[in-house]
C-alpha cells in the first residue's frame, strides 16, 4: 500500500451527507405518495388519479437523485457536479457483464416465466411500434434516473465505512423500505406485486448491482442500464420467480467476487471522482504489451481469480486543502 493510501483521505462529499440524503430522499418520495394514501379524494381533486405516469409520481421516484445531485452542488460546486454526472458516461467493464446485463438478464425473465407457466400463453403487451417505443422511453427516464442516488452517492458513503457485501445488503434494505408506500396505492406497478418477494428481490439486486458497480470502477451508466433490464416492459412477466432466479444469481456473483465484496480496499468510495483517479482508470483500459491493459490498476478484464474480472483499481479520494473534512 503506498503512503497516499494508508494517509487519512478528505472527501469531497463527507460521509454526513448519507443523513441529507436519506432525508430527502424518504421525505419527498413519502410526502408525495403519502398524501395519496391519507388524502386521496383531496389529491385526486386537485392533481388527478395517482398512476405510475403521474408526473407526480416521477418527482417522488426521482427523489434519490434530486437528494443526489443537491449535496453533490452543495460540497462540489458546479465542478464536482459535473464531475458527478460523468460516471454516467463510464461505459468500460468486462465482455462478461455486458454478456449478464445484455443476455442473462432476458433469459432470466424468460426462465421465470417458464417456470409460472406464462411464456407461451400471454400475448405481447404492445399493439403498435410506437406504443413499444414510448413504453422503452417511459422506462429508461424512471426508475434508471434512481441510481444516481442510490448508487451514485449512497453506496459509495457506506463503502467507506463497510466492506461492499454489507454496503450492498444495508443499502438493499434501505432501496426495499424507500418503496413500500407505493405498495399501498392502486395504479401503481407496485400494487400488483407482493412486497415480501420484492424486499428479497431488492436485496438481491443491490448485492449484483454493487458487484457491478465497483468493477465499472463507478459506472452509474451501467447501474442505470441495469435497472432498465429489470423493468424493461418487453419482457415477459415473471413474478415471483425472477426474485427466486435474482436471488440464485446473486449468490453466484457473490460467489465469484468473494475476494472483493468482503473487503473494504478495491471499493468505490469517492462520490465525486477525482482527476487523477479519472486519469488512472483510463490508464487501467489501455492496452498494454501483452493486451491486458497497462497493469497500473487492474490485471485482467476477462474470467479469472475472482470470477467476473478481478479487483478494479482502488478509487481512492484525492486529498485536498479545500474539502469540507474527512467522512
Amino acid at each position: 500500500m503506498s503512503p497516499t493510501t494508508a494517509a487519512p483521505e478528505a472527501y469531497r462529499v463527507p460521509f454526513r451527507s448519507l443523513i441529507p440524503f436519506l432525508l430527502i430522499s424518504f421525505g419527498l418520495a413519502w410526502g408525495i405518495l403519502g398524501l395519496y394514501i391519507f388524502l386521496p379524494g383531496g389529491m385526486a381533486s386537485v392533481f388527478g388519479r395517482l398512476t405510475g405516469n403521474h408526473p407526480l409520481f416521477f418527482l417522488a421516484v426521482y427523489a434519490p437523485a434530486i437528494a443526489a445531485f443537491i449535496l453533490v452542488a452543495r460540497n462540489g460546486g458546479f465542478a464536482g457536479l459535473r464531475g458527478f454526472l460523468g460516471r454516467a458516461l463510464i461505459w468500460r467493464c468486462t465482455p462478461a457483464w455486458y454478456a449478464f446485463l445484455v443476455i442473462g438478464i432476458p433469459f432470466l425473465f424468460i426462465g421465470g416465466s417458464a417456470l409460472r407457466g406464462n411464456l407461451f400463453t400471454e400475448t405481447f403487451p404492445f399493439t403498435s411500434f410506437q406504443a413499444l417505443i414510448v413504453a422503452l422511453a417511459l422506462a429508461a427516464i424512471k426508475g434508471p434516473i434512481e441510481e444516481f442516488g442510490w448508487r451514485g452517492l449512497a453506496l459509495p458513503l457506506l463503502q467507506r465505512r463497510v466492506s461492499p457485501i454489507w454496503a450492498g445488503l444495508v443499502l438493499g434494505v434501505i432501496w426495499g423500505l424507500w418503496h413500500f408506500p407505493a405498495f399501498m396505492l392502486s395504479g401503481t406497478q407496485q400494487s400488483d406485486w407482493t412486497f415480501t418477494a420484492f424486499f428479497a428481490g431488492c436485496l438481491a439486486i443491490s448485492v449484483i448491482a454493487t458487484a457491478l458497480f465497483n468493477r465499472s470502477h463507478g459506472s452509474i451508466l451501467l447501474s442505470a442500464f441495469f435497472h432498465f433490464q429489470l423493468m424493461n416492459p418487453i419482457f415477459p412477466d415473471a413474478q415471483p420467480y425472477d426474485t427466486y432466479l435474482l436471488i440464485v444469481v446473486a449468490g453466484v456473483i457473490l460467489w465469484c467476487h468473494r475476494k472483493d465484496m468482503f473487503k473494504k480496499e478495491g471499493a468505490v468510495t469517492e462520490v465525486i471522482p477525482s482527476q487523477r483517479n479519472g486519469a488512472e482508470n483510463q490508464a487501467c483500459q489501455a492496452p498494454g504489451p501483452e493486451g491486458h491493459g497497462s497493469g497500473k490498476g487492474i490485471e485482467h478484464t476477462g474470467f479469472e481469480g475472482n470470477g467476473w474480472g478481478s479487483r478494479p483499481a482502488m478509487d481512492l479520494p484525492e486529498t485536498r486543502g479545500d474539502s469540507p473534512g474527512p467522512a
